[in-house]
């Protein structure tokens, strides 16, 4: 399994993927908005957590994108 993690705050970002990888899931981490979206884009990725308030590209911004309504 792979999950995308999309957190600004890097502790946050950290604590979630070493538990995640505890678990054997395999765990790709982005910092920015703008970033977690071309990811997205591109990667296949089986799931993908989002951080609500992030300071470049806003979750809505972000899942707005993916699934092509912007």
């Amino acid at each position: 399994m792979s999950v995308r993690v999309v957190e600004d705050e890097t502790k946050a970002a950290a604590y979630l993927a070493r538990g995640l990888a505890e678990n054997a899931i395999v765990v790709d981490v982005a910092v920015k908005g703008d970033e977690g979206l071309r990811l997205a884009r591109t990667g296949n990725d089986h799931l993908i957590i989002l951080d609500v308030m992030l300071p470049t590209g806003g979750i809505l911004t972000i899942l707005g994108s993916v699934d092509g309504r912007q």
